[in-house]
């Protein structure tokens, strides 16, 4: 099981992927929106903002739940999503990331993807 240390890690690696997507690519299908990610099997949670310059720097969440668009997903999956060894279509559709959004903002978070 990946610790809390390996998930920053993670979530700073897909920060990293964001910050590379061409800014009027990123202008093109973003709407500003708070983001969590949950990782249960360690009982943390960490919050982000979504905006047209990219992400904000990850932090702790004690309210994941009031987030716009609210991820759920366990350690190891986590870094594996980071690592590019697990597809995030695929993470969905076995149960092994769970997103709560409006289908808009799903939609729109496929296409930067």
């Amino acid at each position: 099981m990946a610790n809390e240390q390996d998930c920053r890690a993670a979530l700073d690696k897909i920060v990293a992927r964001i910050a590379e997507v061409d800014a009027d690519r990123l202008a093109e299908h973003v709407v500003e929106r708070t983001i969590s990610c949950r990782v249960p099997d360690l009982g943390v949670a960490y919050r982000t903002r979504l905006h047209a310059d990219g992400l904000d720097q990850v932090r702790p969440d004690d309210d994941p739940g009031s987030a716009q668009v609210r991820l759920t997903v366990g350690s190891d999956d986590l870094v594996a999503l980071a690592d590019d060894e697990l597809n995030p279509a695929r993470a969905w559709a076995t149960g092994r990331l769970k997103i709560e959004a409006s289908i808009g903002d799903l939609l729109r978070l496929r296409r930067l993807l």
